[in-house]
């Protein structure tokens, strides 16, 4: 929900508060992100839906639209520790594009980042740029050193 929200609501809703909001919007539909299984248990997730869900892109300095155009986005991902360094996130990435080209959606969106060395798994929920990269996504703006902003437009055959 921290991308759903603005900064002073999520936070005056923390924990259960926004657990509720997040219920409410997998039920009310589309669901708000992809689930990966491994062995019958989920051992990741990623975030995606239109970019106008995600109110925090709007007025980030950094990762504000680069256009009008109709966009879903990828914005965040979760993968069980023991599963990392899998692939995993190139899969999320290729399933939640095919999700928002069966919704629809001329592209797909994602906020990686690009860190100059090691970066602490805490700090690349939003994906790492080799992984889109892997996923056929193109850097399409960049207004931080370490925080590029990736497209894939999607075609008849992609979507």
């Amino acid at each position: 929900m921290w991308w759903r929200r603005p900064a002073a609501i999520w936070q005056k809703h923390r924990g259960a508060g926004n657990r509720r909001a997040l219920r409410t919007v997998t039920q009310r539909g589309p669901p708000p992100g992809l689930l990966a299984y491994a062995e019958g248990a989920a051992v990741g997730w990623c975030a995606v839906a239109p970019r106008a869900a995600y109110v925090r892109l709007a007025t980030s300095r950094t990762l504000q639209p680069v256009d009008a155009e109709p966009v879903w986005s990828v914005p965040c991902f979760f993968v069980r520790k023991d599963y990392r360094g899998r692939g995993l996130v190139k899969a999320l990435l290729d399933a939640a594009v095919a999700f928002a080209g069966r919704q629809g959606a001329p592209i797909v969106e994602g906020y990686p980042v690009e860190p100059a060395g090691r970066q602490a798994d805490a700090f690349v929920y939003t994906g790492l740029a080799s992984a889109f990269r892997k996923a056929g996504f193109v850097e399409v703006a960049r207004r931080s050193p370490t925080r590029p902003i990736m497209r894939r437009r999607l075609t008849g055959a992609a979507a």
